[in-house]
C-alpha cells in the first residue's frame, strides 16, 4: 500500500505515520485516528519516503513486515532507518501477543514504546495522544534553547545557580577595561569563558589570542609571547611578531600562567605596567593595547608564598578573579551538557545517537568528573563513535554503575542489586503500570509490590527516571 499522497500543508491537524500492511487494520486505524492527519505505508521504502515527505512526529509501526510478515527483521531494520533519519521521531512498535521479546528488543533499539495485539482502540489512542504530547513539549523545549539556549551566554551551557551567577558575573566584568584572572581547575571550560569575556567587550571585532604557557618550553615561551628579530638566534631567518604583538586592538589569553617561568614572568609584568614590549634581539620598544585573560588550575597564592610566583605580578593579573566551578559543583548542567555533546557528535555513526539510557543517565550525575567539561565530552563523543544503537549505555560511556559499590560483600548482594536495576529499567519503560512491569519481568504484581517494598523504591520517580 503506497504512502498517502495527500499534501498535509494545508492541515494544521498533527500528522500520525501509520506503517502496517493489512488493509482491515489500517482502515479501523485510520477511523479511530481521526483526529490526526494519517499517512500510511506499507513497506520500509514507502514509510522513509513519507518520513522524509512529512515528517511526522509520531509514527506507529508494525514489526511484521512485508517481505518478512511473519518475522520481525523488516519491522527492526525500518525502525533503526526511521531513527537514524529523525531521531526525535516517536516511534510507537506493535507486536503480537505474546511477543515481549521483540517489544523489548524495540525499546532498546530506540523506540518510545509499544503496543501488545490485539487491538484496542482507546489503550492505543492514550499511547499516540502522550507520544504527541511528549514531542510537542520537546520541540518547544528545542525552540525556546535555540533562541536563548541552554546558553546564558554564547558558548557557556549551563542552568545551575553557581554557573550562572559565574555568567553574571562575566557580563558585568567583560565591558570594562581591567585584567581578568580565572581559577579552576583543568577542563571546567576557562578558555570558553575567557572568549566570551572578549566577545561581550569593546574589542569583540579584534583577536582573540590564547598561548598555553605550559604547552610551550621554557627558552622558546619569551619568543612565542613577544616575537623575534631576524637572527636573533638558530633558525630565526626572519622577524616574526609574537602572540602579544598579534593581538593587539584585541584580547590576549594567557592559559596555565602558573606555569611561566619566574625570568619571564619579570618581563611580562613591565608589559602590563608599561604597555610596551622588545621582541627577542630587538631594541625597539613596540606599544601593544591589549586586554589580558590569564588562567590557571593553580593555587597562586600557595606559588607566591613558595617563591615561584610574583606577587606583583599576580596583582596586575588579577584586577577582577573569577572562580570557575568545577562540573561535579554544578551536576545539574550535566544532562544539558550531555544533550549538547550529543547533538554535537550523535551524527558521527549510524544510527544516530538520539539519547541515553536511564542507567547512563544517573551515573553522569553520579561521577565525579575529575577531568571535568573535557571528560565528560571526550566520552560522549567516543561513545557516538563506538556505540551500537541509538542510546547510550553505561558501557558505552565507560562509567560504573551509579549505586556501584567497590567491592560486592556476597552472591545474595549481587542478586539484589540486579533484581533492583531491572525493577528500575522495567518501571521506567512501563510509564509506571505495575501490570505491565510485572508481565514483562515474569512476576505477579503482588511479587512486584513486594519487591518494590523490600527495596524502597519510589515508584513514581522510578517511573519518571530520566
Amino acid at each position: 500500500m503506497a504512502a498517502n499522497e495527500h499534501d498535509v500543508s494545508t492541515t494544521q491537524r498533527p500528522t500520525l505515520l501509520i506503517v502496517e500492511d493489512d488493509a482491515g487494520l489500517i482502515r479501523q486505524l485510520r477511523w479511530g485516528f481521526d483526529a490526526y492527519e494519517v499517512i500510511t505505508a506499507g513497506s520500509r521504502e514507502e514509510a522513509i519516503t513519507a518520513l522524509r515527505r512529512y515528517e511526522p512526529a509520531v509514527v506507529l509501526q508494525d514489526l511484521g513486515l512485508p517481505p518478512d510478515p511473519a518475522g520481525t527483521a523488516e519491522g527492526m531494520a525500518t525502525l533503526q532507518e526511521i531513527i537514524s533519519l529523525r531521531p526525535q521521531t516517536k516511534i510507537i512498535v506493535m507486536t503480537g501477543n505474546g511477543e515481549k521479546d521483540s517489544a523489548l528488543h524495540a525499546i532498546a533499539s530506540g523506540a518510545w514504546d509499544f503496543y501488545s495485539k490485539p487491538l484496542d482502540l482507546d489503550v492505543l489512542k492514550l499511547l499516540v495522544d502522550r507520544a504527541f504530547r511528549i514531542a510537542a513539549l520537546e520541540a518547544e523545549n528545542a525552540r525556546l534553547q535555540e533562541a536563548r539556549g541552554a546558553q546564558p551566554i554564547a558558548g557557556i551551557i549551563a542552568n545551575s545557580e553557581i554557573m550562572l551567577g559565574v555568567c553574571r558575573k562575566l557580563e558585568k566584568i567583560a565591558p570594562a577595561e581591567v585584567s581578568v584572572l580565572l581559577l579552576g581547575e583543568s577542563g571546567t571550560g576557562k578558555e570558553v569563558l575567557a572568549r566570551a569575556v572578549h566577545d561581550l567587550s569593546a574589542r569583540r571585532k579584534k583577536k582573540f589570542v590564547a598561548i598555553n604557557c605550559a604547552a610551550i618550553p621554557d627558552q622558546l615561551l619569551e619568543a612565542e609571547l613577544f616575537g623575534y628579530e631576524r637572527g636573533a638566534f638558530t633558525g630565526a631567518v626572519k622577524t616574526t611578531p609574537g602572540k602579544v604583538e598579534i593581538a593587539d586592538g584585541g584580547t590576549l589569553f594567557l592559559d596555565e600562567i602558573g606555569d611561566m617561568p619566574p625570568p619571564l614572568q619579570a618581563k611580562m609584568l613591565r608589559f602590563l605596567q608599561e604597555r610596551v614590549i622588545e621582541r627577542v634581539g630587538g631594541r625597539a620598544e613596540i606599544a601593544v593595547d591589549v586586554r589580558v585573560v590569564a588562567a590557571t588550575h593553580q593555587n597562586l597564592e600557595t606559588l607566591i608564598t613558595e617563591g615561584r610566583f610574583r606577587q606583583d605580578l599576580y596583582y596586575r593579573l588579577a584586577e577582577v578573579s573569577l572562580k570557575v566551578p568545577a562540573l561535579r559543583e554544578r551536576s545539574s548542567c550535566i544532562p544539558l551538557l550531555g544533550r549538547f555533546f550529543l547533538q554535537k557528535y550523535g551524527s558521527l555513526s549510524k544510527p544516530a545517537r538520539r539519547g541515553f539510557v536511564p542507567e547512563a543517565t544517573a551515573s553522569m550525575l553520579a561521577y565525579p568528573w575529575p577531568g571535568n567539561v573535557r571528560e565528560l565530552e571526550n566520552r560522549i563523543k567516543t561513545a557516538c563513535v563506538m556505540a551500537d544503537g541509538p542510546l547510550l549505555s553505561l558501557e558505552d560511556l565507560s562509567l560504573p554503575a551509579a549505586d556501584e559499590q567497590p567491592t560486592l560483600f556476597n552472591l545474595r548482594d549481587v542478586r539484589q542489586r540486579a533484581e533492583r536495576a531491572a525493577i528500575r529499567q522495567v518501571m521506567t519503560l512501563s510509564q509506571g503500570n505495575v501490570s505491565r512491569a510485572s508481565e514483562l519481568l515474569g512476576v505477579s504484581r503482588p511479587t512486584l509490590y513486594d519487591l518494590i517494598e523490600k527495596y524502597g523504591l519510589n515508584l513514581d520517580s522510578e517511573a519518571s527516571a530520566p
